[in-house]
């Protein structure tokens, strides 16, 4: 599980809780289960009209992009690239069929497979570009759900905070009550705007983050199966792949086994 979003959602409840308590409120004036269940009861309810149930249950595979560790890292993927193309030069690319059926990787599995299997090269390259583009979709599908509850929860808490205004209006008899009702009616929407802010579209970015990060490695990992599959020097693999990497290939230590390999 990735920590960073556990600790920035309760860093930022304490930040606003905590703000809260130190001007002198009480805990107890945050908790308004009637405000509670307008703003997520109504959130859910918006988001659930919105989206069709194929793409609801969706949402605990969402959350598990947004919450999880991510895929491997993209030096890990140049490693591995690079390996398999030295034993494809020096032993051919059918040895790389016991290899690549042991990665963890699905996406450099299936390619090296097509790779092994003798599929012409612009018909991998075809089929990998649409699973690229399958995922993309998949990820950016995640990424609504939880960006239009953002949208939904403010509208809800302002909802919410008029109709507890009405109650107030239509209590003016007790004038001794309309400080605290007043109070209790705003409640919900802090609560929208609150839960929007700090858990929904921080949800979403993650999400989106994730994909940015899946998405580059699958291109890094098409380019390197291309490589294999046309019989690049593993020197020349590395160097190709280095550009996907934010330091650049100068940093990359030698490949394993490559350094060996004489360049064509």
């Amino acid at each position: 599980m990735d920590l960073t979003i556990i600790i920035g959602i309760l860093a930022g409840l304490a930040a606003l809780i905590g703000g809260f308590l130190w001007e002198g409120g009480h805990f107890s004036g945050l908790m308004q289960a009637t405000a509670a269940l307008i703003v997520f009861g109504g959130t859910f309810a918006a988001v659930a009209v919105s989206f069709p149930a194929s793409r609801l249950r969706t949402i605990p595979a969402a959350l598990r992009v947004a919450f999880g560790r991510g895929s491997r890292s993209s030096r890990d993927l140049v490693e591995d690239v690079v390996d398999m193309s030295s034993v494809a030069r020096r032993e051919g690319v059918l040895a790389l069929e016991r290899i690549s059926s042991e990665h963890p990787d699905p996406f450099l599995r299936e390619g090296i497979q097509m790779v092994v299997d003798g599929t012409d090269a612009e018909l991998v390259r075809q089929i990998l570009e649409l699973e690229i583009n399958a995922a993309e979709q998949k990820h950016e599908g995640y990424a609504k759900i939880f960006e239009s509850a953002g949208g939904y929860a403010p509208t809800m808490g302002i909802i919410g905070t008029v109709m507890g205004l009405i109650h107030v209006l239509g209590s003016l008899q007790e004038p001794t009550q309309l400080g605290p009702s007043i109070a209790v009616a705003f409640t919900a929407t802090l609560y929208g705007v609150a839960s929007a802010n700090i858990i929904f579209l921080p949800i979403a970015s993650k999400i989106k983050a994730r994909c940015e990060e899946e998405i580059q490695n699958m291109e890094l990992l098409l380019e390197g199966i291309m490589a294999i599959q046309n019989g690049e020097h593993p020197l020349i693999v590395r160097k190709k792949l280095a550009t996907y990497l934010s330091e650049g290939f100068s940093t990359i230590p030698e490949a394993r086994g490559a350094a060996h390999e004489t360049a064509d």
